[in-house]
This record gives structure tokens, C-alpha cells and sequence, in this order.
């Protein structure tokens, strides 16, 4: 009983405060919202990661739900170790090596993600409210929300829960319905400008080959 409460994970509200806090700061500074739309976007934004670190480090939740519905079947002895909190090594196995690898995976899309809103983020705010089509904006009309979909799927990778899983379609299907409601107003500011912009960049995945084309056309 002692060698269990020592093995167990879970509790570190302090942790979880923490990098609610860090991601929270760095996602509300790249994509700034405004609008009244974009705010609500973004409170479902930062529920996700509420979400996701309070099951990381708080409340397993998702162990709960897969303990109790798979009782004796489920693969760990201990599930509410922080090893067992991997689902992925959990359910696969692969021990010390795979959760290296999902590490470097996880944590160099949440980099990437990052890096792709703040040079997103960048560029919009050195335009002057002009057409912005370079960099990122080359290869997607939203990079920023690229970036932050790339984010989420890092943490997916790293820490999958049931709650995070169900809420990330809801999101892309929000910021989804917010860049098309952007994309109408763009068309009033810009006018045809923006109508072949859009007819040449993908939304929100890239087409590398087609924005080679363009940046050397």
C-alpha cells in the first residue's frame, strides 16, 4: 500500500496551474483576439489545455474511465503511475525508447506550432493592414491557426486523454467557421486580391509543392 501512494503521479496542481499558464500567455499573444467571436474560440482554446494538464498532472480521468471499463484488461499493474499515464506505451509497450520517441515527436510539434503563429503572428503585425502572402502565409491562409492545431496534435501525441481527443474536431471546426467569417471580411477589405489569393492557398494545409511553385512563378 505504501509502494502504491509513493507510485502515485497525480495531484500536482501547481504544475498544472503553471503550464496552463505558460501555454495560455504564449497562445493569447500570438493570436490576440479581439472580437467577441474570436474570444469565444479561445475560451474553448484554453479549456482544451485545462483539460489536457489537469489530466497530466492532476486528475487521471481518462485512466479512471479505461480502469473501469476494462477493469483486469487493463495493460498496467499500477495505472496511475506517471509511466502508465502514456497511454501509448500503456496499450503498445515499448518502454523507455518509445516514450523518447514520443517526446521528440510531441515536443517538436508543439516547437513547430509555436514557431509557425509566431511568425504568423509577425508578419500581420508589420503589414500596416496590408495583404500579407509571404512566409507562412505562402503556403496557408490561417498559419496561425495551422500552428496552433499543430500544437494541440503535439499534445495529443504526448499526453492523449478522452476529453482532449473529443475537443480537438470541435476546435478545428470553430476556428474553421471564424476563418471563413475572417475570409468574408478580407474579401470586403481586398476585394479580387484576396478571391485569388484564396483560389491558390489551401486553408489551413499546406500544399508544398504548389507554394514552391508560387514563390518561384
Amino acid at each position: 500500500m505504501h509502494g502504491e501512494n509513493i507510485s502515485y503521479a497525480y495531484g500536482f496542481w501547481f504544475l498544472v496551474l503553471v503550464n496552463v499558464a505558460l501555454f495560455g500567455f504564449f497562445i493569447l499573444s500570438f493570436l490576440t483576439p479581439f472580437k467577441k467571436r474570436e474570444w469565444r474560440a479561445m475560451g474553448v482554446t484554453l479549456g482544451f489545455f485545462v483539460a489536457l494538464f489537469t489530466e497530466m498532472y492532476g486528475i487521471p480521468l481518462t485512466i479512471y474511465i479505461l480502469t473501469a471499463i476494462l477493469g483486469r484488461r487493463y495493460p498496467a499493474l499500477n495505472p496511475f503511475s506517471h509511466a502508465s499515464g502514456h497511454l501509448w506505451l500503456t496499450f503498445f509497450g515499448g518502454g523507455a525508447l518509445m516514450m523518447t520517441v514520443i517526446h521528440i515527436i510531441s515536443n517538436g510539434l508543439t516547437f513547430i506550432g509555436f514557431a509557425i503563429m509566431w511568425k504568423g503572428w509577425k508578419l500581420i503585425h508589420g503589414a500596416k493592414d496590408g495583404l500579407v502572402t509571404e512566409g507562412p502565409y505562402a503556403y496557408v491562409r490561417h498559419p496561425q491557426y495551422s500552428g496552433l492545431f499543430v500544437v494541440m496534435i503535439g499534445m495529443l501525441i504526448q499526453w492523449p486523454t478522452i476529453i482532449t481527443a473529443l475537443m480537438f474536431p470541435v476546435l478545428v471546426f470553430i476556428y474553421y467557421r471564424l476563418a471563413r467569417r475572417e475570409e468574408v471580411e478580407m474579401i470586403k477589405t481586398f476585394g479580387d486580391e484576396y478571391k485569388q489569393y484564396m483560389g491558390r492557398i489551401p486553408m489551413f494545409i499546406p500544399k508544398i509543392g504548389h507554394a514552391e511553385r508560387e514563390r518561384t512563378s
